[in-house]
């Protein structure tokens, strides 16, 4: 059984990886249902989706996701905690399927619109959100439970967004948009892209 390295909160963010394989995403989602962690599945599927940083995902509530009602949303507003900006998360029918799974398991969520979705089990229900260190935990033993090798962690969620966005298509200005990045070269940099790729772009067009 491999033991995973315990967090040093004073130790530099190691660098970590997106998953890449299509049918490695479909996996982790397999085998968090198959253990029946739908809060997991949950923040698994709208970290991947939505490119939140952890620490915005966290902070996620009732309110957030449903209405007075009990139906759930289309969207939602969050201010970011790193860069202060308030910024629009659309539910698509993959964050959808994965709230449905969820209700049925913690129906007593749409209770009180300030319960926290990714709540702590050790806490009074839903009083209290999980700590980074234990989403960590949660993203980097189900990568490794689904035959993923490398480094990943929290932020592969929000890597993962952004390379799959990139090799559907989309403009790398609306990629830095959605990441909230201040610079393009930067989301270059984060996405692995160097400039002799881009350049070979250039060379294949000949328009």
């Amino acid at each position: 059984m491999n033991v995973l390295p315990e967090i040093n909160p004073n130790r530099k963010m190691q660098f970590v990886e997106p998953i890449r394989d299509p049918k490695r995403i479909a996996r982790i989602k397999t085998l968090l249902k198959g253990q029946e962690r739908y809060r997991d599945l949950l923040l698994f599927v709208m970290g991947i989706n939505t490119a939140l940083r952890i620490s915005d995902l966290l902070r996620v509530t009732s309110n957030d996701l449903f209405t007075d009602v009990g139906k759930i949303r289309s969207r939602f507003w969050v201010k970011e905690r790193k860069r202060g900006k308030r910024r629009e998360v659309v539910i698509n029918h993959s964050i959808r399927e994965a709230i449905d799974l969820y209700l049925i398991a913690y129906p007593e969520i749409t209770n009180d619109p300030q319960h926290f979705v990714f709540f702590n089990f050790k806490a009074a229900p839903y009083s209290t959100p999980i700590k980074r260190g234990q989403a960590w935990k949660i993203i980097t033993t189900i990568c490794h439970e689904a035959g993923l090798q490398g480094h990943f962690g929290t932020h592969s969620l929000r890597k993962t967004w952004g390379y799959h966005a990139r090799k559907q298509g989309v403009d790398l200005s609306l990629i830095m948009h959605q990441l909230n990045h201040a610079k393009l070269a930067y989301t270059k940099r984060y996405l692995g892209i160097t400039d002799d790729e881009l350049g070979a772009v250039v060379r294949r067009l000949n328009l």
